[in-house]
């Protein structure tokens, strides 16, 4: 489903009188920069729109496609409050292709972030889903946030595997077809909800926040104690 009148409602909206600016952060649940958005452009229209509105907004993303609108980010940067982010959970290659099919290569995302802030566009950098057994060796996290320096990223937060909605069936639909041998250890972590305990939760958060704090970098988006009792509303599923 593509909902090509996005960019017009978006601007509609910011020019109602009741709204106050609020901060609006794209990729919170479906990433905008999906294949198909090579061919219809629509985050385009809706950058112009903040930009027009000097409204604050971020986007959270796994796809270097977002550099296409770079110079409407600048554009941003100069107006308003703006962030983008990339999702990097991991450089192994197994565990890439078995959790994100068809997704840009993590080393492509990296390549992003390190334009994006050549280009001084304030960038940052979730390591998630952080997930355990499957990519929550601290030595592949290690990796991440070593290239990350590199790329001159300074701003990094680790998240635990989130299973809302009708995401949690086809989590435990994969583990049985593909990772057998971690499916009891799921079913007891999540055995009470969506979300992971709060000691796991804490563990996968601290493998990014611990060697961000030895870079001294900003810990963006930590996982937090509170996510595992005090869930946000669902809404559209994700993986993440």
């Amino acid at each position: 489903m593509v909902k090509v009148n996005t960019p017009e409602l978006a601007r509609a909206e910011l020019a109602r009188p009741s709204w106050k600016g609020a901060h609006v952060a794209l990729g919170t649940n479906t990433d905008p920069y999906q294949w198909v958005e090579s061919r219809y452009r629509l985050t385009e229209g809706v950058w112009e729109a903040m930009r027009d509105f000097s409204n604050p907004c971020s986007v959270l993303t796994k796809s270097p496609l977002l550099l296409r609108d770079l110079k409407l980010f600048r554009e941003l940067v100069e107006r308003t409050e703006f962030v983008a982010s990339l999702s990097i959970p991991t450089l192994e290659e197994k565990a890439w292709r078995a959790t994100e099919p068809h997704t840009p290569h993590p080393r492509k995302r990296i390549e992003a972030v390190s334009e994006l802030v050549r280009n001084g566009i304030p960038t940052g950098v979730l390591v998630a889903p952080l997930i355990p057994g499957v990519n929550d060796d601290p030595h592949q996290v290690e990796e991440i946030l070593a290239l990350l320096g590199e790329a001159g990223v300074t701003d990094v937060g680790g998240i635990g595997l989130h299973l809302r909605g009708e995401v949690r069936e086809i989590w435990f639909d994969w583990l049985r077809q593909y990772r057998p041998d971690l499916l009891e250890r799921h079913q007891e972590l999540y055995a009470h909800g969506a979300y992971l305990p709060r000691e796991e939760a804490s563990r996968l958060a601290k493998l990014a926040r611990s060697g961000a704090k030895q870079r001294r970098w900003r810990v963006s988006n930590p996982e937090t104690e509170e996510a595992t009792t005090a869930p946000a509303p669902e809404s559209q599923p994700t993986l993440f």
